[in-house]
């Protein structure tokens, strides 16, 4: 099957959480800056750290492997904290470490297995970047359920 026109790109924005790669999708991504302490809210869920001030914005700052459900990491000198838009709220997500960013075709991306039809997975596709293979997070499914403070 021969097809007329090319795929369409997609930037891809790679990180670490437990020495496993993940991205999303760069126009999501609004910044990228080093682990800061946040201050911790009563009654958040878990994996939400607490809040930070991005020039006099709230900030909430959610341990993206904890929300993922994988195995806790120590934070160190690497981890950094993605800043993205959803809709119209920011949200910082911790991870370990940036590793960059890619551009690959929309046919470059395969769709990650059914494990259950009740269950909205938050991994929206997988791809093989360098062979090893790369999990994109859905940014809404991920983000979707968590009670975020009003910025």
């Amino acid at each position: 099957m021969t097809r007329d026109t090319e795929a369409e790109p997609i930037e891809l924005l790679t990180f670490k959480l437990a020495d496993q790669k993940y991205a999303l999708e760069i126009t999501s991504v609004r910044e990228i800056r080093g682990s800061t302490h946040a201050t911790p809210l009563p009654q958040s869920p878990a994996c939400m750290k607490g809040v930070i001030n991005l020039r006099g914005t709230v900030l909430p700052v959610i341990d993206l492997g904890e929300r993922l459900g994988l195995p806790p990491s120590a934070h160190n000198d690497r981890s950094v904290i993605i800043v993205v838009a959803l809709e119209d709220r920011l949200t910082g997500l911790l991870v370990d470490a940036v590793s960059d960013i890619v551009t690959l075709a929309t046919d470059d991306l395969r769709p990650p297995p059914t494990m259950s039809k009740s269950s909205k997975s938050m991994v929206t596709a997988l791809a093989v970047i360098e062979d090893k293979m790369v999990r994109v997070l859905d940014l809404t499914a991920t983000l979707d359920d968590m009670e975020r403070p009003a910025a």
